[in-house]
């Protein structure tokens, strides 16, 4: 029987506003253009989806079930311009048919750069999700399913995580499918679930393609398809964006209806159910070991971190910012700790790639700038701004006795 386990990122970054070398403002972000955002795509997808998500595990007597990581940037927006939306989403969980997984709090690629900031980060995260809504996350994903072996083997050693998402590249998997519970090399008790992306990207990229050549997506026929797994699989991962729902997929495509449909299609054959990941890890045993000796995420054909780190803009932007972390910490200033790790969202990368951006693609959704050139120029104009409020904060800490350029300890 294959179960279905949806899974998906909820995450908006928090933009940058137009920041030139002459401006001397501490505050980086836009206001009006992150509340805007906020405000839209929660009309947009997340109210309308999860009072439909409510809708359909009230009608199942909670055998839909899905699962949600909230990025702690969008809980903060959502807390100043959308709170309600935080109401449907601890609704939701409530219901006992939701789970809540970890990541960094600030979508941040910190796990490749500094492992301490990393480790703070989902401290913080697990933090949030247990003030709103109640729950200690078992289950942990990474910043856009950034996963190899040293990943699992870290989140492991911290004890309190019984699986890890990633994605289910076909160079990771050669023979392999998916759709069983796996572990990852070197592990010894850490689950490891695989997103089926043919099937997630179905609903995530491909619903409203008239050219692809099984449009249109019916819940009919994609139940169809999970059903055909039976036999061959376990467990059909859908790992996919929020935003898939009203925003990247309109209402006008059907998309809704669509979800509405699907559960009853998917139930109506006997063997098929819905779990959460952790339901997943404690249903099924572990088929196999799989081996991710090198980096690979969710994004683009290549599954790799071009995305972020495949220019020389995005490796100095990203090197530059994280080479401050000691002198922020050291600081001892809490807002300019903040902006640090705001900074640090992934997203501000994102915008600096250079893959097809001329061809007008998903590198340019919600981008808010006109170049990958000028997000990077923007960044930097920031980040050294940041750097004069740290020498600030240095040198209100020397003392007279130790003389000129001895910086005393913080706090």
């Amino acid at each position: 029987m294959p179960s279905v386990c949806f899974y998906f990122q909820v995450h908006q970054p928090l933009r940058q506003r137009h920041y030139t070398v002459f401006d001397t403002d501490h505050n980086y972000f836009d206001d009006y253009k992150n509340g805007a955002i906020c405000r839209k795509v929660a009309n947009k997808c997340y109210l309308p989806t999860n009072r439909l998500l409510l809708e359909l595990i009230r009608q199942f007597d909670g055998r839909f079930k899905v699962a949600f990581s909230l990025t702690g940037v969008l809980l903060e927006q959502l807390e100043r311009f959308c709170p309600e939306v935080i109401s449907t989403f601890d609704a939701l969980v409530q219901t006992g048919c939701v789970e809540v997984l970890a990541e960094t709090y600030y979508h941040s690629l910190s796990f490749l750069y500094s492992r301490q900031e990393f480790l703070e980060q989902v401290d913080k995260h697990a933090q949030v999700i247990r003030y709103y809504f109640g729950q200690t996350p078992r289950v942990f994903r990474n910043t856009e399913l950034i996963y190899n072996n040293d990943l699992a083997h870290t989140i492991e050693s911290l004890g309190r995580f019984d699986g890890i998402l990633c994605e289910g590249a076909d160079h990771v998997l050669g023979f392999r499918s998916p759709n069983f519970v796996y572990m990852p090399k070197g592990c010894k008790h850490l689950r490891l679930l695989l997103k089926n992306y043919a099937l997630s990207d179905d609903i995530a990229f491909r619903f409203s393609n008239r050219h692809w050549s099984e449009w249109p997506l019916t819940a009919e026929k994609f139940a169809r398809w999970i059903s055909q797994i039976n036999g061959c699989g376990q467990v059909v991962n859908l790992f996919m964006d929020y935003e898939t729902f009203g925003e990247h997929q309109w209402a006008e495509t059907g998309i809704f209806e669509f979800l509405r449909h699907l559960p009853a299609e998917i139930l109506k054959h006997p063997d098929n159910n819905f779990l959460t990941p952790s339901e997943v890890i404690a249903t099924y045993p572990v088929m196999d070991q799989i081996d991710v000796p090198h980096l690979i995420s969710w994004a683009d054909t290549e599954r790799d971190l071009s995305a972020w780190l495949g220019n020389a803009m995005q490796s100095s932007a990203i090197h530059e910012l994280y080479r401050l972390e000691k002198l922020v910490k050291a600081a001892g200033d809490q807002q300019l700790l903040d902006d640090w790790r705001k900074l640090q969202t992934s997203d501000h990368f994102y915008y600096m790639c250079t893959k097809w951006f001329a061809d007008g693609d998903v590198h340019k959704y919600f981008n808010p700038y006109d170049s990958p050139y000028d997000a990077y120029i923007n960044f930097m104009n920031v980040l050294d701004n940041l750097r004069t409020r740290i020498k600030q904060i240095q040198s209100t800490s020397l003392t007279p006795d130790n003389g000129p350029g001895v910086l005393q300890p913080v706090g």
